[in-house]
């Protein structure tokens, strides 16, 4: 199996990306391919750079509270675009009330501060699509 692609996004006007820098550098030593689109990414952004990457998977990082209006429009360019099979993961401060509603909409993983990296690792390998044959 080839490496996993991972789009890691800093979605809105957060301006803190540590956290988002740390779980791609987790990631990378994991083995994976990760693709950091830096600080203050639109949604469109976003998407963009998971279909010029061809990303198995999107993180993204949101410390600023946005998340209910950043990922609902992230789900709908995926779908737009045909991404169906991308990996949608969420880290940052989401509220419990919160997690249903982006379950609900697609997002497939959500980690909150303290979270183990490891856990975030095997979470993806364990649910990302499998690639076909090119």
């Amino acid at each position: 199996m080839s490496k996993i692609r991972v789009v890691i996004a800093k979605p809105g006007l957060d301006g803190h990306d540590r956290g988002a820098k740390v779980i791609a550098r987790a990631l990378r030593d994991a083995g994976m391919e990760v693709i950091y689109t830096g600080l203050r990414q639109t949604p469109e952004q976003i998407v963009s750079a998971a279909l010029q990457e061809d990303a198995d998977v999107i993180g993204l990082s949101i410390l600023s509270g946005a998340h209910n209006h950043i990922c609902p429009r992230v789900m709908e360019l995926l779908r737009a675009h045909g991404l169906d099979d991308v990996l949608v993961v969420v880290g940052g401060i989401i509220p419990d009330v919160d997690i249903p509603k982006l379950t609900e909409m697609g997002v497939k993983g959500i980690f909150l501060p303290g979270t183990p990296m490891q856990q975030i690792v095997e979470f993806i390998q364990g649910n990302v699509r499998e690639r076909e044959n090119v």
